[in-house]
């Protein structure tokens, strides 16, 4: 390889170039990399040419040398007779590496450092932590399932099962510092949109009985009978984690906003955006709160709970518009079976005067969400039907979604007296009440202007139950393992790097893959150790995801072989920041 000076006399590139020879016998070359404009690199230098040229000519050399080291016949020997040495492993993940470059360019050896500087251990708490969240990302389990996964890396551990639990206490004390500056840092990947910021809480529980510290009885959301943790999570514009903390099982969810919300106040400097959450999370009092100053807030309002008369108003099938018209629509006209009407939004605006706060109810109406609700619940009634039909004791769950709130029982003839058994039946009348709702939103806001605009903002939310979702079942986060609240605090810390991680990884590669599509690529992605004194062979399938993630991270693992050397380099390379043009 060479370097090559192209171009007009003030608009010069510098290239590494590559010579071949074609089919024909004939040499040529091509632009293997480009340097950068000629102008701009001696400026880098202070116009010293020879510099400049030194420094492109040791790229040049850098560049062939792992051009060669990849690209080099090898032949590796094996016996017949020979059995493999005992306890040796030789099927190692690569995908970790990806996962290793972002915490490089997090800059979470740095932040780890900080953190020594106040504490007196020993240990390497960067590799802890990074391997941490390298075991819940590729394969959750407990902390020592996590030590010995780890082992299977490319890199194994070189520090104690001990010392992991010694770093737990550790991560927990500076959980506040590590989200702060990971906040900050993560702009180097992908700038943070603070326009709209979204709230939510879930639970997590743990397979006991007794309560203890945070680990109270609460409303769990998956209705088990276990002692629980509340988790409030702030997310930003685009669906990456900003802030998380972790609450007794106990508390109520409304109370846990603020001081999470002040943090972010103080903190992340964030101090002009849009609060959006579910009706749950937003009392009046939070509503207040996040209606002062430059703030506002849009919150899912549920129809239900409304005033009757508020409700009737609501409910009423005229005065909606259709988003993008200003035109006034009656519902009982519309023709659902149209794609373009069963596809649309249909939207009215109601004001909402307390005294303390001025606010506008919209209310949307889809023909869309309206058939999903009926399929699901036809298939409700249908299971409700069956249980009907099934000998023995029927009980009503505590679930929303449970079928037996369709089924009604009678424990009285019609004169008047006491049955002899009770009698089941489906309750039509539950069944009319909710379908007077089906197909109808709404959301509570302060904000004046576009309703399309909000309405998309409202309909975002999603992706902070999706990010619920990855951490629960694809990190599996719950149940959880450790018993102490510090320990707690630090199982979370992982599980919140490792879903920034997740989204950071999603936003580089660009390309509509789904979180299992990648979890599993990530995953599988094994090398193979041929033998000690050789290198390795990948294990794993290439395929169009695995290219995108080579491509994006600019090093290559799916090579035939590749040699002990080259996937130290690798290794190296993952662990180091861009290298940058010395400047002047």
């Amino acid at each position: 390889m060479y370097i090559s000076i192209t171009g007009s006399k003030n608009n010069q590139d510098v290239y590494i170039k590559q010579s071949y020879r074609k089919e024909n016998g004939k040499t040529s070359s091509h632009i293997y990399r480009k340097l950068g404009k000629l102008n701009d690199l001696l400026e880098q230098f202070s116009g010293d040419r020879d510099k400049m040229m030194a420094w492109a000519k040791e790229e040049a050399k850098k560049e062939t040398e792992l051009y060669n080291q990849r690209n080099g016949k090898v032949t590796v020997s094996f016996s017949q007779a020979a059995c493999i040495p005992m306890n040796e492993v030789r099927s190692f993940n690569v995908g970790y590496l990806f996962l290793q470059t972002l915490c490089t360019q997090l800059r979470l050896d740095k932040i780890c450092r900080t953190i020594k500087s106040r504490h007196k251990f020993k240990y390497d708490l960067n590799a802890i932590l990074t391997d941490l969240v390298y075991a819940r990302i590729l394969s959750p389990a407990s902390k020592l399932g996590s030590y010995d996964y780890c082992q299977t890396l490319l890199e194994p551990p070189k520090y104690s099962l001990q010392d992991v639990y010694r770093a737990l206490s550790v991560i927990a004390e500076e959980s506040d510092l590590i989200q702060s500056e990971l906040y900050k840092n993560s702009n180097f990947l992908h700038p943070r949109d603070k326009r709209i910021l979204y709230y939510d809480c879930t639970n997590y529980y743990f397979e006991i009985e007794e309560e203890s510290g945070s680990k109270r009885y609460g409303k769990s959301k998956e209705h088990r009978p276990n002692p629980i943790v509340t988790m409030g999570l702030f997310m930003d514009t685009d669906g990456i984690p900003l802030a998380f903390d972790i609450f007794p099982g106990n508390q109520n969810e409304q109370t846990t906003l603020r001081p999470l919300e002040t943090k972010i106040l103080q903190d992340f400097n964030c101090s002009e955006f849009i609060f959006c959450s579910d009706a749950g999370l937003g009392s009046a009092s939070n509503r207040h709160v996040n209606s002062k100053g430059i703030r506002s807030y849009i919150i899912t309002h549920t129809l239900k709970k409304l005033k009757k008369e508020d409700r009737d108003i609501a409910l009423n099938p005229t005065q909606f518009r259709k988003a993008g018209s200003d035109r006034f629509i009656d519902l009982r006209t519309l023709d659902e079976t149209e794609e373009e009407v069963f596809n649309a939004i249909y939207y009215k605006e109601i004001p909402i005067v307390t005294g303390e706060m001025d606010e506008t109810l919209i209310v949307t109406y889809s023909p869309k969400y309206k058939a999903y609700q009926r399929k699901i619940r036809a298939h409700q009634i249908e299971r409700a039907e069956k249980l009907i039909a099934m000998p023995g004791r029927k009980r009503k769950g505590k679930n929303q979604n449970d079928p037996m709130r369709f089924v009604k029982k009678t424990s009285v003839t019609q004169d008047g007296e006491i049955a002899e058994k009770n009698v089941y039946d489906l309750d039509r009348e539950q069944i009319q009440k909710e379908e007077m709702y089906d197909g109808f939103y709404a959301v509570i806001t302060n904000l004046e202007g576009d309703i399309n605009e909000i309405i998309k903002i409202n309909k975002q939310r999603w992706e902070i139950e999706e990010n619920f979702r990855i951490m629960k079942t694809e990190f599996g986060a719950r149940p959880v393992y450790v018993r102490r609240d510090d320990r707690i605090k630090a199982h979370f810390m992982t599980c919140y790097i490792s879903l920034l991680l997740y989204r950071l990884l999603e936003k580089k590669i660009a390309k509509n893959y789904t979180s299992r599509q990648i979890l599993e690529t990530l995953r599988s992605m094994q090398m193979t150790l041929l033998n000690t004194a050789s290198g390795y062979i990948p294990s794993y399938k290439r395929t169009e995801l695995t290219d995108t993630l080579h491509k994006t991270f600019n090093f290559r693992t799916d090579y035939e072989f590749i040699t002990k050397s080259s996937m130290r380099t690798i290794i190296k390379n993952t662990k180091q920041l861009k290298t940058e043009i010395p400047k002047k």
